[in-house]
């Protein structure tokens, strides 16, 4: 048999099968317990890693899962599945979501009833408001005792139902399986979110038969997700759109996490440089675009850089995708992009569409197929315009508004061990903060050339994040360079997960820039209370961050407090093979600049003593030598 007729065989076996349906569970028809049918459909899910912690009403599944570990290995098998331990359960929470951050995978957080699950309430919450896929699976109660009280029970569909894209509590054992699955369906589809399952123990002892198949009805969020998904953009959307962009004079890209989330990065790319339009990005959208591009803009907001913000002003045609103008980025909506004659949104969740901010072009659905389309009708219509007035504007604003700090104190500047970090990581590295004013220069100072490499809680805001994000991402790629930037009093918060880097010999590389208190609240208590410190300031704390590192096994533990050490510590703390710990004692008067305040619009914006601001005089209009 020649080689053709070998290939119309195989073609025609193919098309065999799929007339057929898919293949059985190898393992369907198997008898299992609940607990057993939990760990088999994560497996089936690709499930690789599990954080948690162990507790009496979720002992037969972690059960189950060591049970399926001792199998792989007596048969030769790959499929592991390690219970990775956290110090407590918000740590193994922020673990899942690091993972999912960094992956673009669905993370797996397991705990006990009660207190376990209550722990976890803040990093499900987290994941809500950051649009982060998790499933969390907690034990329960028995199902005779809900609602008596029991030891160690809590009312979790009740909390959760709140926080959570959705809650589930299995009460039929028989609905256990497809509930699992359907977890995962939910978690990862759409707007990603985190899917709790709330499991009592008798339905984990529970023995019945697996069918390797099957979800819940979940009938109108199908029609949704698929409704979503199919609705694409019509020539005639594609027309209006260009119709507007024909008539721009000073076309802006504002892109969020949605393109991260919704794998759009490489389409944002493509049709940003085949248009030549500009790009600032949120927080959470970083690494979105390549921060070291021609055309980037970096992050905009609140902390935003300057001339990302005038530009913002500047702009006649903003493109919003997978954005929602949130408070942090739009600060006054009547006055965000006060310039721009059209807003165009795209997004997949249909309820941000003139949530915030009004505008006049809008497309619900899947951001790739949508920017793929908007590229095909460029090239289609032979669609070109000449920007490059507007690209030297931007240059300008970049130019004449660039991040600048004290480079001449004695004193260790922040931005200064950042820029260090950044010149031996040339934006390659992930980069996990806590929450305050490091998150801030970390998000300023370092490059990204691409997605997921940023993790940090954005809406929320949690100190503690960054540690145990960290842990999960180097978890999610082993072979990476994963950094945590935390400040004093964030990684105060779960400080105890030290011991789980040195526990797994994790090769990450945590930094404390200490400036002794909590850094962003000391800034507000000076610029908009008076310099009260109410609460704040930690200078009398006797915390020795370098012993505790110590003693959580860091093999290499270093406090950096001179200037003119900075550039050798750093190289020896990113080159060093195993954890390493760095505290770096720095200026305690150094602010987050430029900053937008409360009730403030980006004209307004307090830029500090060394950026230069565009109206010093506290004038509302832009300098005329600035003006398009």
């Amino acid at each position: 048999m020649n080689a053709s007729a070998v290939a119309r065989q195989e073609v025609v076996v193919k098309h065999a099968k799929a007339a057929a349906g898919p293949a059985p569970h190898p393992k369907a028809g198997q008898a299992m317990t609940g607990a057993e049918i939990i760990v088999q459909v994560l497996a089936d899910e690709g499930v690789d890693t599990i954080f948690g912690y162990s507790g009496g009403a979720i002992l037969p599944t972690y059960d189950a899962v060591f049970r399926w570990n001792q199998a792989q290995d007596e048969r030769g098998g790959k499929q592991h599945i390690p219970l990775i331990v956290p110090a407590n359960e918000q740590g193994a929470g922020f673990m899942a979501a690091g993972y999912a951050r960094a992956s673009g995978r669905v993370g797996v957080c397991m705990v006990t009833s009660g207190p376990g699950a209550t722990n976890t309430v803040t990093p499900v919450r987290d994941c809500a408001a950051d649009s982060v896929p998790i499933v969390v699976i907690c034990g329960q109660v028995p199902t005779a005792a809900i609602g008596t009280d029991a030891f160690q029970e809590a009312p979790v569909p009740n909390i959760m139902g709140a926080v959570a894209k959705h809650c589930f509590l299995v009460t039929d054992p028989a609905r256990l399986e497809a509930t699992v699955r359907t977890a995962f369906e939910i978690a990862r589809t759409g707007r990603p979110g985190p899917v709790v399952i709330d499991v009592p123990k008798d339905v984990q002892n529970w023995q019945g038969v697996f069918k390797g198949e099957g979800h819940l009805e979940v009938r109108g969020y199908r029609q949704r997700m698929d409704q979503m998904s199919g609705n694409s953009l019509t020539g005639e959307q594609c027309e209006a759109f260009f119709a507007r962009l024909a008539q721009a004079e000073r076309p802006l890209i504002y892109a969020g996490g949605g393109v991260i989330h919704g794998e759009a990065s490489g389409a944002l790319r493509k049709f940003a440089t085949d248009l030549g339009i500009p790009v600032v990005t949120t927080l959470m959208g970083i690494g979105a675009f390549d921060t070291t591009h021609r055309l980037s803009m970096r992050m905009l907001g609140m902390h935003g850089t300057a001339f990302a913000n005038y530009a913002v002003d500047d702009c006649d045609f903003l493109i919003a995708l997978g954005a929602r103008f949130d408070d942090r980025v739009a600060g006054v909506p009547a006055r965000f992009a006060r310039n721009a004659k059209c807003i165009a949104h795209i997004d997949a969740d249909a309820s941000e569409i003139n949530k915030v901010k009004r505008v006049q072009w809008s497309h619900v659905g899947l951001l790739p197929p949508a920017l793929e389309a908007l590229g095909a009708y460029a090239r289609r219509s032979a669609f070109a315009r000449d920007w490059s007035a507007w690209h030297q504007h931007l240059d300008g604003l970049r130019t004449r508004h660039a991040m600048a700090y004290d480079r001449d104190s004695e004193l260790i500047q922040p931005y200064y061990v950042i820029e260090e970090l950044n010149r031996h990581t040339q934006g390659k590295a992930i980069i996990a903060t806590g929450v305050g004013q490091h998150q801030m220069w970390a998000a300023q100072y370092f490059d990204f050339r691409e997605s997921r490499l940023w993790l940090t809680s954005g809406s929320m805001g949690t100190m503690g994040f960054g540690l145990p994000a960290a842990i999960g991402a180097q978890f999610a790629h082993r072979d990476r360079l994963v950094i945590d930037i935390d400040g004093d009093a964030s990684i105060r918060m779960n400080l105890g997960e030290l011991e789980t880097v040195t526990t797994y010999d994790l090769p990450i590389k945590v930094v404390v820039l200490n400036n002794f208190g909590d850094g962003m609240v000391k800034q507000w208590q000076k610029l908009f209370f008076k310099g009260r410190h109410a609460a704040s300031d930690k200078s009398l704390h006797k915390k020795d961050f370098v012993k505790a590192a110590q003693a959580d096994g860091f093999p290499f533990a270093v406090r950096l407090d001179r200037k003119a050490d900075v550039p050798r510590v750093v190289k020896e703390f990113i080159e060093f093979p195993g954890p390493a710990f760095l505290e770096v004692i720095i200026d305690t008067e150094a602010g987050v600049y430029p900053m937008v305040g409360p009730g403030q619009a980006y004209d307004e914006m307090i830029t500090g003593d060394f950026i230069a601001a565009r109206n010093p005089q506290g004038s509302k209009e832009a300098d005329a030598s600035e003006m398009f």
